[in-house]
């Protein structure tokens, strides 16, 4: 592999490891604190308390591999001195800001699974929840974008 095929491989796992974090972090975030600070909901409450707490461990393991494995990965690059932050971050948000907007409208209103809270006025909530994420998403797309390639040299 050359120096440049190594460089380019390197540059992909920023972004993958950046995704994997924002996904973990922000499942993380949901899970601590709307299903077992506020008692809003459970990720599965169509179903008995008990199944929804089983669903929430779940839920809580996927946040954990999904962020231990970032983080394996990024102290690889780091080691190998090939972090490339400015993109590793966008990958953060922008894998943040997708699970967040995958959560609030398929699972919420397409599947049904659960709600971010009952008997309130659900629109502040939804549009707070997803405009949150489409800012994220936005702000992370940038970011990827300026970090891209150009002319076989990568942005740090």
């Amino acid at each position: 592999m050359t120096t440049q095929e190594n460089s380019a491989s390197y540059f992909h796992l920023n972004l993958w490891s950046g995704i994997l974090f924002g996904l973990g972090l922000v499942a993380f975030f949901d899970e601590a604190v709307f299903h077992q600070l506020l008692h809003w909901h459970h990720f599965y409450d169509k179903s008995t308390t008990s199944i929804g707490l089983i669903s929430d461990g779940l839920f809580h393991a996927f946040s954990w591999f999904s962020t231990i494995g970032s983080l394996f990965m990024l102290a690889n690059l780091r080691r190998k001195k090939s972090l490339y932050i400015k993109r590793w971050v966008g990958g953060v948000l922008l894998g943040a800001g997708l699970f967040q907007l995958y959560d609030g409208t398929v699972q919420h209103k397409w599947m049904k699974l659960h709600q971010i809270r009952y008997n309130v006025d659900i629109m502040p909530y939804d549009l707070t929840w997803n405009i949150t994420a489409s800012i994220m998403t936005l702000i992370g797309c940038i970011l990827i974008l300026k970090t891209r390639n150009k002319g076989g040299q990568f942005e740090r």
